[in-house]
């Protein structure tokens, strides 16, 4: 049995959660609404305030999918009452975020401004000129909607320069030294 997959999810109050025909779960609360398809040889039970999800039998893939369901389920659930946020760190002399209206405007060291537009369902904050803030209700649109900002100037090994997670540890590397005749 799944150590994840058989851990039941309490559901708190002001969410609700809605399951469709073909395991379509619709999930509501304070902030926002999530709709994701699951696998439908799963099985989701809802009885009052608990989900738990069950799988038919002891296939490689019915376990695979057992813990993987649960998972996707429980963040949905969390998504919607506390949401996610990544923080990222702009390092470097002259690298520094501003937020322009809905885009985020960085000068990054390029001979222009990196300008990144907000999707729906992302709200980016800029606290400091070194810090940006990326939060939302989906777990996997925020890491990746963040992974996207970190990729317009990824942290050099050499001299930390970047964008980097702010629980990130760049591993740093020596550079040259003189050379010997």
């Amino acid at each position: 049995m799944s150590r994840i997959g058989r851990m039941p999810i309490t559901v708190p109050a002001g969410v609700t959660v809605e399951i469709a025909e073909g395991n379509v779960v619709t999930v509501k609360g304070p902030k926002g609404e999530l709709r994701q398809a699951l696998r439908p040889e799963m099985e989701i039970h809802q009885e009052g305030a608990v989900l738990t999800v069950k799988r038919p039998s002891d296939d490689k893939l019915h376990r695979s999918l057992h813990g993987l369901t649960r998972s996707l389920l429980h963040n949905m659930v969390v998504g919607v009452t506390e949401g996610y946020k990544k923080e990222l760190e702009v390092n470097g002399v002259g690298y520094r975020a501003a937020k322009e209206g809905k885009n985020l405007v960085m000068n990054l060291g390029y001979s222009h401004q990196v300008i990144v537009a907000e999707t729906e369902g992302i709200t980016i904050e800029v606290p400091a000129p070194n810090k940006i803030v990326i939060s939302g209700c989906d777990k996997q649109a925020v890491g990746q909607f963040a992974a996207e900002v970190r990729e317009k100037r990824p942290p050099e090994p050499y001299k930390g320069k970047g964008i980097k997670y702010a629980d990130e540890v760049i591993r740093r590397k020596v550079g040259k030294t003189g050379a010997k005749k």
